[in-house]
């Protein structure tokens, strides 16, 4: 049995294995997919992906030429968010952790999903999902506009001036949503990252939605509302 256990264990000492179950705890994507996304020759992909699956962490299925990969079950996804936090709080070298503290530290404090939850549908809030569009379209927050961050500059006249802003991405250590921040304060927008990613969103069981999405655009906030968002509990 402990074997066994050591077998999984040893699956997943690997970083481009968790590169890949981090990209498939978003969604479903083809060996070429992963490859293009995690910067790794095809071979080298699939012949992770195979380790991967001979643990039973992934699972596979054909459509004609081309093989699709997906996480076994829900299970998976909580031992990957599970292992990140384990090792970010005991594991991480001091130096490593100062250096990931000051790039995900935001320019504003961060919105909590409670709060979140709260504000749906206010007509005040634009949730912005900076995820690549598959992710989008496989799983989102309820509401959420995809705009991916390679695509923000060039679209941020789709941002109207005054309302605010909130950004997402796939969990609470990645760093796109961040850096999605930091874009929209330089454009005069007014924007707080989620406290957490989409990962730990579907790990609680919250509402998600599949496809894309047709949104209303907000209406800016007035000077007073703008100041009571800003404050503690928004």
């Amino acid at each position: 049995m402990l074997a066994e256990f050591a077998r999984v264990a040893k699956a997943l000492a690997n970083p481009v294995r968790l590169h890949l179950l981090d990209l498939l705890s978003q969604a479903e994507r083809s060996v070429e997919d992963l490859a293009g996304a995690a910067k790794v020759p095809i071979g080298n992909t699939s012949a992770q992906l195979k380790v991967l699956r001979d643990t039973g962490l992934v699972c596979s299925r054909r459509e004609g030429t081309r093989i699709y990969y997906r996480l076994a079950g829900e299970d998976v996804a909580l031992l990957y968010a599970n292992l990140r936090k384990v090792s970010r709080k005991r594991a991480l070298e001091p130096e490593v952790t100062h250096m990931t503290s000051l790039r995900t530290i935001p320019p504003n404090p961060v919105i909590t999903r409670e709060e979140l939850l709260r504000r749906r549908g206010d007509g005040r809030t634009m949730l912005i999902d900076v995820r690549p569009a598959v992710e989008y379209v496989s799983a989102h927050i309820p509401g959420a506009v995809s705009i991916p961050l390679e695509e923000l500059r060039v679209r941020m006249d789709e941002i109207p001036v005054g309302v605010e802003v909130v950004t997402y991405c796939r969990s609470s250590h990645c760093l796109l949503a961040t850096e999605a921040v930091w874009l929209l304060k330089a454009h005069g927008r007014c924007a707080r990252p989620l406290e957490e990613g989409m990962l730990e969103w579907r790990l609680q069981h919250l509402p998600i939605q599949t496809g894309q999405s047709v949104v209303r655009r907000p209406r800016p906030l007035r000077p007073r509302e703008y100041a009571r968002s800003m404050a503690p509990g928004g």
